[in-house]
C-alpha cells in the first residue's frame, strides 16, 4: 500500500513554465470531467489515505473546491495541493479550500523578484500573485511548503529567494534540481545548470532557512554536493507515492527514481555515500557526464547505512 497517492486531474495551467517537466500534456490530454476526477479519487482512496493534487494546475478548475470536499468525503485524511500559487491570491478560494479539507499547500515560487520568476514561468504578474497567495495562507495559519524549481536563471538567487521565503513566514521551502524532461529537456542547456556552479548557492539558501529554524529540503541534488546540509535531501524522507498521471499508474515513484530516472556512474562505484544516494537525473548525466562528481570518502550518519 503506498503511503501517498499523487492524482493528476489534468494539464492546463495559467504557467507556461521554461522548465515544465509536463512538457506537452496540455495539448496532448484534455483534462479530466468532474465525475472522471472523482472516480479516480474513490479508486485511489484504497492505497492511501493521503492525496496530492497536481497536474497541470488544479486551482485554475472551476471544480477544484468540489474535488477536494469529495476527496475528504470519500476518506483521505491529508490533503495538499501543488500549485502554482497564482489562484491564491484570491482569499475567497483560500478559504473555501480550507472549508473543503485541504491540510496542507505547496505553492511554487521560483525566484526573488518579479523579473526572474516570471521570466521562468513566462507570465507576467505570476509573482505578485504567488507571494500574496503565500501571504494569504499563513495570514490563514496554514501549513505552507514551498517549491523552487532550480535553472540556470535562478541558481545564483538562492539565497536572496530563501530570505523572501523565511520572511514570509513558510514552515518549509524546498530546492528542487530541475528534472530535464518536457520543456527542460528540449532546451537542456539554456535551462539545466551544472551541480558543481549550483551547491555554493543552495547551501548558503539552504542556511538562511536553518538559522531562522525554518524546514529546508533538496530534492534530486546528490549527497556529494550537499556537503554540510545532508539532512535536507528530501529523498530520505518522501513517502512512498502512487502516480494517477494521465497514460499509467506509475506504483511506486520511489521505485521509478531508482531504477529508471536517476543514475550512477564510475565515480559513484567509489563514493561511501553510494548506497544511499540515488544520484543525479539520468539524463544530467546523459549531457554533462561525471566529471564533476567526486566521491566521498566519509561515512552515511548510522541512520542511513
Amino acid at each position: 500500500m503506498a503511503e501517498r497517492v499523487d492524482v493528476k486531474v489534468g494539464f492546463s495551467c495559467n504557467n507556461r513554465c521554461r522548465f515544465c517537466v509536463q512538457g506537452d500534456k496540455r495539448e496532448r490530454f484534455t483534462d479530466r470531467d468532474t465525475d472522471e476526477a472523482c472516480l479516480l479519487l474513490e479508486q485511489a482512496v484504497a492505497d492511501s489515505d493521503s492525496v496530492v493534487f497536481t497536474g497541470g494546475e488544479v486551482t485554475v478548475r472551476r471544480d477544484v473546491v468540489t474535488l477536494v470536499r469529495h476527496a475528504r468525503e470519500v476518506g483521505f485524511r491529508q490533503i495538499q495541493v501543488q500549485t502554482n500559487g497564482r489562484m491564491l491570491a484570491y482569499h475567497r478560494l483560500c478559504e473555501e479550500l480550507i472549508a473543503a479539507g485541504v491540510t496542507e499547500f505547496s505553492p511554487a515560487l521560483h525566484g526573488p523578484t518579479a523579473q526572474i520568476h516570471d521570466h521562468l514561468t513566462r507570465a507576467r504578474g505570476s509573482f505578485e500573485q504567488t507571494v500574496q497567495g503565500i501571504r494569504n495562507l499563513i495570514e490563514m495559519g496554514q501549513r505552507v511548503l514551498t517549491n523552487s524549481v532550480v535553472v540556470r536563471s535562478n541558481y545564483r538567487h538562492l539565497p536572496e529567494l530563501a530570505s523572501l521565503l523565511v520572511g514570509l513566514g513558510v514552515q518549509q521551502y524546498q530546492f528542487a534540481f530541475v528534472h530535464p524532461l518536457g520543456a527542460a529537456g528540449v532546451d537542456f542547456r539554456s535551462v539545466v545548470p551544472r551541480h558543481s556552479l549550483v551547491e555554493p548557492f543552495c547551501a548558503r539558501g539552504l542556511a538562511v532557512g536553518q538559522r531562522a529554524g525554518t524546514e529546508v529540503m533538496t530534492e534530486a541534488i546528490p549527497y556529494c554536493f550537499l556537503h554540510g546540509h545532508e539532512d535536507a535531501a528530501a529523498e530520505r524522507y518522501v513517502p512512498r507515492t502512487k502516480i494517477y498521471d494521465a497514460e499509467q499508474v506509475l506504483d511506486d515513484y520511489t521505485e521509478y527514481r531508482l531504477a529508471e530516472g536517476k543514475a550512477h556512474g564510475e565515480p559513484c562505484e567509489r563514493c561511501t555515500w553510494r548506497r544511499v544516494c540515488e544520484g543525479p537525473w539520468r539524463e544530467y548525466s546523459e549531457h554533462y557526464g561525471w566529471d564533476e562528481f567526486v566521491p566521498r570518502e566519509d561515512d552515511p550518519p548510522g541512520d542511513l547505512r
